[in-house]
């Protein structure tokens, strides 16, 4: 293992020794010798049965075969997950093959970033996170469960899905993905059409017509945003089954993938030999192995958050420093969009995950002796899967790239630094994702215009007050303020300077997109403005000093001047009302800071103090 690797991980099982162990004691509490449903009543259990055909009644009634409980994000607007509508009927196919019943214990809400960007919706995003993991709980509350299959692919959701699977860490649980949509139009074609857009170039029909031609189908939009690093991150964890992430819907390929899925799940439970609860299965290791793959792809920056509420649930502590150590030390060796051209069924093609994961076994950064739900470890990952004789097969991932311009190697990478980077100054603490940035990027130095809203800054450019060098300051942008929302209508305009020569950069205390990078964007801002966040002193005209390579990001003025100055205070209460945010108001109140997973829950799933 690499050395660097190891002591990052030594020291997240030092951190979380006392959180972990009690973590685990509680799992083993719940833990049942027989099924569950046999500690219910008559009544209870009639209830459970009702609606079940005679011969899965039979089977639940013997109280001999594992009941697997579906959790399903499936829904029609969001294409990512418009093929799990036919996915639970094909499950319980599946397992009642192997003598197991199925049920759909619940569904969860799944809300689309792509289509509540700059909307009033995209305040209630994050906080969606925490209401999956809940709604998770919610479904698999009745006990009557041995293992839990969990159906979800984007942003928020499959981080809630984890955390709501790790809440029930007794519980076996496999993750089944649906696919991406095969590819249209070339992300940087879009790209460029949409700053053509917001230079006034050209009218929305055209872009219309553009944006339809890049979303045409079913399945996971195909850049490598938060949704396919979610992906990445289910197979490098081992919840996955191998080889499968990156297959498009609605190919037998993809049916076989989901049928094994599900069968392998009943393997898992309690009632067999190879018992592999989920709570015990994630471990430190899995987190770091996580975190590896975040990096070496160039993943999305949500996780930086994401992955800390994920690890919290499971009593494991993870914070920025992990993730710039660890990204200071994994060679990048990918290149997708927004960080190359290609898209995720390029990368596929290329050697896709198993090219990947062998590469970093191999090179020793990545943990091979964890556990995943096809036993002990992930060098079953480092393959390739296809049909053979009509069963599913799996063979050795290609050594050598099909596709150098999308998957390098260890050795030759495309940037030894993974990408991300965290910044540290008299503003707080942030991150940025370098991986699609120039050199001359690396270091701006130019004076702060300040914007209490992404609308602001939009004007100000529609405007034209915007040509020339600055850095942009957007605050109040932070969880407590108004949920977070991603700031993703600021990337067409700023690169639309930058492109024309202008020195540019985001400061902010809110996200942008997992697709975003190619602006130089300081995220993630720790302490918020609302929350005692010095962001909220700087102002228009002061000289600001990001440095990727310094790891730093300064206001250059006097220490008593800034100490001296009173807070900005804007009037937030229009970010309070319409569309759902009145009931949020208490997850606002209660989230934590960015850096610890802007989450209203704590280790022990408790909310915060």
């Amino acid at each position: 293992m690499n050395k660097g690797i190891l002591e990052v991980t030594e020291r997240i099982i030092e951190r979380s020794k006392q959180t972990r162990e009690i973590y685990l004691q509680r799992i083993a509490e719940a833990k049942s010798s027989r099924v569950h449903r046999a500690s219910l009543g008559c009544s209870n259990l009639a209830h459970v049965m009702a609606a079940e055909s005679s011969e899965d009644k039979a089977t639940m009634s013997a109280m001999r075969a594992p009941n697997i409980g579906i959790i399903t994000a499936y829904n029609d607007m969001l294409s990512a997950h418009q093929p799990f509508a036919d996915f639970p009927p094909k499950i319980k196919a599946a397992l009642r093959e192997v003598g197991a019943t199925c049920q759909v214990a619940g569904g969860v809400p799944a809300m689309c970033d792509g289509v509540t960007q700059s909307q009033p919706g995209m305040e209630l995003s994050l906080f969606s996170r925490d209401v999956i993991a809940m709604a998770t709980a919610v479904g698999l509350s009745h006990n009557v469960y041995e293992g839990a299959i969990y159906l979800g692919v984007c942003d928020k959701i499959v981080p809630g899905l984890v955390i709501g699977a790790l809440t029930f860490g007794h519980l076996p649980a496999v993750f089944i993905p649906a696919g991406p949509m095969r590819s249209g139009i070339s992300n940087a074609q879009k790209g460029k059409v949409r700053q053509e857009f917001a230079l006034g170039n050209i009218g929305k029909d055209v872009l219309l017509q553009s944006e339809s031609a890049c979303y045409h189908s079913s399945g996971t939009c195909t850049f490598y945003g938060t949704a396919n690093s979610n992906q990445m991150m289910m197979d490098v964890m081992g919840l996955h089954l191998p080889g499968g992430t990156f297959v498009n819907p609605d190919t037998p390929l993809r049916e076989a993938i989901t049928i094994g899925a599900a069968q392998q799940v009943s393997t898992l439970t309690q009632l067999g030999d190879n018992y592999m609860p989920v709570g015990r299965m994630l471990d430190e290791r899995s987190f770091v192995n996580a975190i590896v793959g975040l990096m070496a792809t160039g993943g999305s920056t949500n996780h930086t958050m994401h992955l800390i509420a994920m690890a919290k649930a499971a009593g494991i502590q993870l914070n920025w420093q992990d993730f710039d150590d660890i990204s200071a030390i994994t060679p990048l060796i990918a290149r997708l969009y927004p960080n190359g051209s290609a898209d995720v069924n390029q990368f596929h093609d290329a050697g896709g995950m198993g090219y990947v994961i062998g590469q970093l076994l191999d090179a020793g950064l990545l943990h091979e002796d964890v556990n995943t739900i096809m036993g002990k470890g992930l060098r079953a990952y480092a393959t390739e899967t296809s049909i053979e004789d009509g069963k599913l097969t799996w063979n050795p991932a290609p050594i050598e790239s099909r596709d150098p311009t999308v998957l390098s190697t260890v050795d030759e990478p495309f940037d030894h630094h993974g990408g991300l980077t965290m910044l540290d100054g008299n503003l707080g603490r942030s991150v940025i994702k370098t991986s699609a940035l120039k050199p001359e990027q690396l270091l701006i130095e130019a004076p702060a215009i300040v914007f209490e809203s992404q609308d602001e800054l939009q004007a100000a450019f529609k405007a034209h007050e915007l040509d020339k060098d600055f850095i942009a300051i957007v605050r109040y942008q932070g969880p407590k303020a108004n949920g977070m929302p991603e700031l993703h209508g600021l990337m067409a305009p700023l690169g639309a300077l930058q492109d024309k020569g202008f020195k540019v950069a985001v400061v902010t205390d809110g996200r942008m997109s997992g697709a975003s990078g190619k602006v130089p964007s300081a995220i993630h801002m720790t302490p918020e403005a609302l929350d005692g966040g010095l962001l909220s002193k700087v102002q228009n005209g002061d000289l600001v000093v990001l440095d990727v390579e310094a790891k730093t990001l300064e206001v250059k003025v006097p220490a008593e001047e800034f100490a001296a100055r009173a807070e900005a205070r804007p009037d937030l209460s229009h970010d309070r009302f319409g569309s759902g945010r009145e009931l949020f108001s208490s997850m606002r109140h209660y989230v934590g800071s960015a850096e610890m997973g802007a989450s209203i829950f704590d280790s022990t799933g408790e909310e915060q103090a």
